[in-house]
Parts: structure tokens; C-alpha cells; sequence
């Protein structure tokens, strides 16, 4: 039997409009069409899980009683997520508003609707689950019970603690794996009482957990363990739309892990399905099959060692030894 990835956290929709810039503060920017697409890190993580990972995924997640839940229902069973629902009946489907840039970036509001009914007694069975994925879209408190249960059920727990939050000391150390960007794990590390000019190292050894993955945008991403380091840098593509990549990225990790790669080895799939995934638009849509993977990653040329030297050296981390084992 393939491995269960279970994903707990928000699913939403999101409403996108491209236009030429993001609106700085007080301006006002024409935009192209509307267009409306499936997404909520939770969900785009377990789409990632599922359809690039090609484990067998379910998703714990809420949504409201209204036409904004249809479609994000049935992208997530589309690409073959069981989904187990709480009922939210008295709030709206968890939305989002993108502008989509024309350099790929974006500017992104969410409303968090049903999302913010979800508990942490609403787990389900664990039985069968090797990992639980979750994210910071949901509350806390439920972020919190949900790591309890399964770190006592021996089910491997990895948050990616996005939106950036102060989280709980007893949390952390109920994780395996931790996902965080650079702003993310500055906020972490300075919570922890880590000056913000420190050096990355002490901020790593800062946060209690026995893996620390930092993603790095276009410049790839690392992982952490007891000060050594695994490297990774990004693949270059040609970027339409950066939404959800590091979704793309969580849930791919995620995947690998479970189903028994190295850490090395799942860096690496994790970036080449976000890249793929900036070559689209759309959180769900954008995220590649295996196939696309596989594909991807037997033409890429292989990892320069001057560019994995170069991404040492921007995080800091050139004098740590090289991690090889899995998370």
C-alpha cells in the first residue's frame, strides 16, 4: 500500500485579476478578466501531495454551504484527495483576492470563512496516516491539538508556519519538519529571542525541531538538522504566476518523505514541482502530474557545485557539513 499524506488546513477560492503592477497603497490599477480558481494553502498543498507526489492523500477541511465551495470540492477530488468535511453552516467558503502581477508576483487578501470553524478534536482516525501536513490558515489552537494527537499517535508532523505567526514552544516540539520562508523564520528565531543581524545558523538552532526546511524563492531552498545542511537550488523557468508555488513545494516535500525519499532527494523533486508550477497559472492548476515530473527532472542538467556554493553562501551556511539522511 502506497503511504496516506493526511492534510489538515484551509481550502478556499481564489479570485485572480492580472494587471501590469501590484496597486501600491491608495492607487488604483486596471486589470484584466476575473478569473476564479480553487485554492487555500491546506487545499493546494494536498493537490500537490496527490497529483505531484503520488501518494495517497486526505484532507481535513471545512467549507461553507454555498456555490464557492462546488468548485474547490471538486478540484480536490478530482485530483484524487478523500476529503473528511466539518460542516460550517453558518459561514461562507474561505475566499481569496490575487493580483497577479506581470513579473509572476502577487499581492493576496484571504478571507478565511469556513476555515475558522475547524477544531482540534476534529482530527480524524490516524490509523493509517505515515505524515500530517498542516499550515496557518486555520486557527491556531486547532493547529496546536491536531500536532498533539498525531505526534502521540507516531504519525510524522510537518507545519508549514505560513502566514508568519508566533507559534508556541509546546508546538515546535511536537514537529518534524518545518517549512518556513526567510521572513518567517526571522519572526520564528526573533520570538525564540534571536537577534534578527544573527547569524542564520543560531536562528535555526534557535527553533526546537529536528528539521528545518527554508525555501528561498527563486533561489531554491535548504534544510537544517543538528547543523548540518542539505542544499538545493531552484531550476530556472520562465514564471507566469508564483501563487502557490510554495504550496507546491510543501506538499511535494511532504510526499517524498512519506513515501521514503532522502531529504536530498525530496528537495530536490519539492523545487522542481514549484517551478513547474510558476509556468501556470492557478494554485491547483498550475501544480504538475508525476509524469511532468519525472519529465522535468530527467532533462534537467545536473547541480553545479558553484551553485550550490553560491546558495551557501547567501544563507550564511558555508561553513556547515552537508546533511544527506532523510527527515
Amino acid at each position: 500500500m502506497r503511504p496516506v499524506v493526511l492534510v489538515a488546513g484551509s481550502a478556499n477560492l481564489d479570485f485572480v485579476v492580472q494587471a501590469d503592477h501590484v496597486p501600491a497603497p491608495g492607487e488604483t490599477v486596471l486589470g484584466q478578466d476575473l478569473q476564479t480558481f480553487p485554492g487555500g494553502k491546506g487545499a493546494n498543498q494536498a493537490v500537490a501531495c496527490a497529483r505531484a507526489g503520488g501518494v495517497r492523500t486526505r484532507m481535513l477541511l471545512a467549507l461553507g454551504e454555498d456555490g464557492f465551495a462546488v468548485p474547490v470540492r471538486a478540484a480536490l477530488e478530482q485530483a484524487g484527495v478523500a476529503l473528511h468535511m466539518v460542516p460550517a453552516r453558518d459561514r461562507a467558503t474561505g475566499t481569496a483576492l490575487v493580483c497577479l502581477a506581470g513579473d509572476g508576483e502577487n499581492a493576496i487578501i484571504v478571507a478565511p470563512g469556513a476555515n475558522h470553524v475547524l477544531t482540534g478534536d476534529d482530527l480524524p482516525p490516524l490509523a493509517d496516516v505515515a505524515f500530517l501536513l498542516m499550515q496557518l490558515e486555520v486557527p491556531l489552537a486547532a493547529v496546536c491539538g491536531w500536532a498533539e494527537a498525531a505526534h502521540a499517535a507516531g504519525v510524522r508532523v510537518v507545519l508549514n508556519a505560513a502566514p508568519a505567526c508566533a507559534l508556541p514552544d509546546a508546538l515546535l516540539r511536537r514537529l518534524d519538519v518545518l517549512v518556513v520562508n526567510e521572513g518567517e523564520l526571522d519572526l520564528l528565531a526573533g520570538h525564540a529571542g534571536v537577534r534578527a543581524d544573527a547569524p542564520t545558523a543560531d536562528k535555526l538552532a534557535a527553533l526546537p525541531v529536528a528539521c528545518v526546511v527554508v525555501t528561498l524563492g527563486a533561489r531554491g531552498c535548504y534544510a537544517w538538522s543538528g547543523g548540518r545542511v542539505a542544499l538545493q537550488p531552484a531550476f530556472s523557468v520562465q514564471a507566469v504566476d508564483t501563487t502557490g508555488a510554495g504550496d507546491a513545494f510543501c506538499g511535494a516535500l511532504t510526499a517524498g518523505l512519506a513515501g521514503g525519499a532522502t531529504l536530498a532527494a525530496a528537495l530536490r523533486r519539492a523545487c522542481a514541482v514549484s517551478a513547474l508550477a510558476c509556468t501556470r497559472v492557478g494554485a491547483q492548476s498550475g501544480v504538475p502530474t508525476c509524469a511532468e515530473v519525472e519529465a522535468f527532472l530527467r532533462e534537467a542538467p545536473p547541480l553545479a557545485a558553484a551553485a550550490r556554493s553560491a546558495l551557501a553562501d547567501y544563507a550564511g551556511l558555508a561553513h556547515c557539513p552537508l546533511l544527506e539522511p532523510t527527515c
